[in-house]
C-alpha cells in the first residue's frame, strides 16, 4: 500500500510540476509569438522583430542541456527530489520577474537583455526538471512505466493550456491595446500562486526507492556518460529531435505563420488551446501502447507518418483548416514520437548517471524546438514554406534510423532485474540490484 500511494504522489507530483513548468516555459513561447516582438522589439521592422523575438525565445533552448548537467549532477549524487524542488523555484521566480520587467520604450536595450538573462535561467529550470521528475514517476514504478513516466511529458500540452488560455483570457477580458501595454504581465506574475502550489505538492513525495537502494554512486555523472556510453547518447539525442521540431513547428512558429495567412491570432490560439488539450490523451495513450508493443514501433510510426504530415501542414493552415491541422499534429501525431521518449530515456541509462545521461540526452533533442522557429522564419523568407516540409521530413529521418540503431528498451529494468518484464522490474532493495539497466 506505502509502494501504491508513493507512485501516486510520484506521478502527481511529476505531471502538476510539468504543468508548472511548461506553463512557465510555453507561456514565453507563446509571448513570443504575438506580443514580444512588439513590446521588447518595438524599434525593429515587424519581421526582424519576429525573428528577434524568436531568438530569444531560442536561448531557453540552449540553456536547457546546462540545466540538465547540473542538476542531473547533483540529482544523481544527491538525490532526485532536492533538485526538483531547486528547479521548480528557480523557473516560478524567474517566470514571476519577467512580468515586471520594463519595456524597449521605457528602458531601450536593456529590456530585452533582462528577458534573455531570465529566459535563461527559464531554461536551465526546465532543462533540470524534466529529467528527476521523469525519473521520480519512472523509478517509482513497478509495472507500465511507459505510461507512469509519461505524465511528466503529458504535463507539456497541459501547461500550453495553461499558458495559451491564461493569455487569450487576459486579452479578451482587457482588450488588445491593454493587453500590449501591461495584460501580457498578468500570466506571468500568476506564476507565484502555481509555484506555492507546486511546492506544497513536491514535498510529500517520499526519494525513489531505486536510488536510496543503488550501492553505487558515480562521482561523475557526465563523465560516466560521456565516457562510457557516447553511442547511446547520440543516438537518443536523435531519436527525439524530430519530436521537438514537429513541437515548437506546431506551437510556435505556426501562431505566427498562421496570422501571416491571414487566420485571426484568437482563432489560432483557439485552436492550439484545444490541440494541447488533446495531446494529453494522445500522450497517455501512445506511452501506455509502448508498454505493449515497444518503444522503437511506436516512435517509428510517429516518424514516419509525421514526416508525411508536414507536406500538408502549411496548405491546411493557408485554407483556414487551422484547426485540423494542429489537431492532427499535435494531438495525433507528434504524442506517438515524443509520449514514449520519457521512459525510454530513463531506460537507457545505469541509476548512477540516469538523471544526467536522461536530462541530457533529452535537453540536447530539444534544442530543435528552439532553433526550429527562428531558422524556419529565415527560410520561409528565402524558400517558402515548402522546403520547411522537407527540413521537418529529414528530421524524421535522422530519427528513424536512431531509433532503428538503438536496442528495444520495454524489457529494460531499473534495478538490474533481468528477468524484467515490459515496463515491470522489482522495487530497489532486491538483492544484489545495482541500478543498472538490463
Amino acid at each position: 500500500m506505502a509502494t501504491t500511494t508513493q507512485l501516486r504522489r510520484a506521478v502527481t507530483s511529476s505531471f502538476l510540476g510539468s504543468v508548472i513548468e511548461y506553463y512557465d516555459f510555453l507561456l514565453y513561447a507563446t509571448a513570443s509569438a504575438v506580443v514580444f516582438n512588439k513590446v521588447f522589439f518595438s524599434s525593429l521592422d515587424p519581421v526582424v522583430g519576429t525573428i528577434a523575438s524568436f531568438g530569444t525565445f531560442a536561448t531557453g533552448y540552449l540553456a536547457r542541456p546546462l540545466g540538465g548537467v547540473l542538476f542531473g549532477h547533483y540529482g544523481d549524487l544527491l538525490g532526485r527530489k532536492k533538485m526538483l524542488v531547486l528547479t521548480m523555484s528557480l523557473m516560478g521566480v524567474a517566470s514571476f520577474l519577467i512580468g515586471l520587467l520594463p519595456t524597449y520604450a521605457q528602458v531601450g536595450w536593456l529590456a530585452p537583455a533582462g528577458l534573455v538573462l531570465l529566459r535563461v535561467v527559464q531554461g536551465i529550470s526546465v532543462g533540470g526538471e524534466w529529467g528527476g521528475a521523469v525519473l521520480m514517476s519512472a523509478e517509482h514504478a513497478t509495472s507500465r512505466r511507459g505510461l507512469w513516466a509519461s505524465f511528466t511529458n503529458a504535463g507539456a500540452p497541459c501547461g500550453m493550456v495553461l499558458s495559451t488560455a491564461a493569455l487569450t483570457g487576459t486579452a479578451a477580458l482587457v482588450g488588445e491595446q491593454a493587453f500590449l501595454a501591461w495584460g501580457w504581465r498578468v500570466p506571468f506574475l500568476l506564476s507565484l500562486v502555481l509555484l506555492g502550489i507546486g511546492l506544497f505538492v513536491r514535498t510529500r513525495v517520499e526519494e525513489t526507492p531505486v536510488f536510496k537502494a543503488a550501492e553505487k554512486r558515480t562521482s561523475a555523472p557526465l563523465m560516466d556518460v560521456l565516457r562510457n556510453h557516447p553511442r547511446t547518447l547520440l543516438l537518443g539525442v536523435g531519436v527525439g529531435l524530430s519530436a521537438f521540431v514537429a513541437q515548437s513547428t506546431l506551437t510556435t512558429f505556426v501562431l505566427a505563420y498562421g496570422v501571416q495567412a491571414g487566420n485571426s491570432r484568437q482563432d489560432i490560439l483557439n485552436a492550439l488551446t484545444l490541440s494541447s488539450a488533446l495531446a494529453v490523451l494522445g500522450i497517455l495513450g501512445w506511452s501506455a501502447a509502448s508498454d505493449r508493443f515497444g518503444r522503437r514501433p511506436v516512435v517509428l510510426a510517429g516518424a514516419v507518418l509525421m514526416a508525411a504530415f508536414g507536406f500538408a501542414l502549411f496548405p491546411l493552415v493557408d485554407n483556414g483548416f487551422i484547426v485540423l491541422a494542429l489537431v492532427v499534429g499535435q494531438a495525433v501525431l507528434h504524442p506517438m514520437m515524443y509520449g514514449p521518449l520519457a521512459a525510454l530515456y530513463s531506460e537507457l541509462f545505469a541509476t548512477g548517471s540516469r538523471y544526467t545521461g536522461a536530462s541530457l540526452g533529452y535537453q540536447l533533442a530539444g534544442l530543435g524546438a528552439g532553433l526550429a522557429p527562428l531558422l524556419f522564419a529565415q527560410v520561409q523568407v528565402s524558400a517558402g514554406t515548402s522546403a520547411i516540409s522537407f527540413i521537418l521530413a529529414a528530421f524524421c529521418l535522422l530519427t528513424v534510423l536512431c531509433t532503428l540503431a538503438l536496442r528495444e528498451t520495454s524489457r529494460t529494468s531499473l534495478t538490474g532485474d533481468r528477468s524484467a518484464q515490459r515496463g515491470t522490474g522489482q522495487l530497489a532493495g532486491t538483492p544484489g540490484a545495482d541500478g543498472a539497466p538490463a
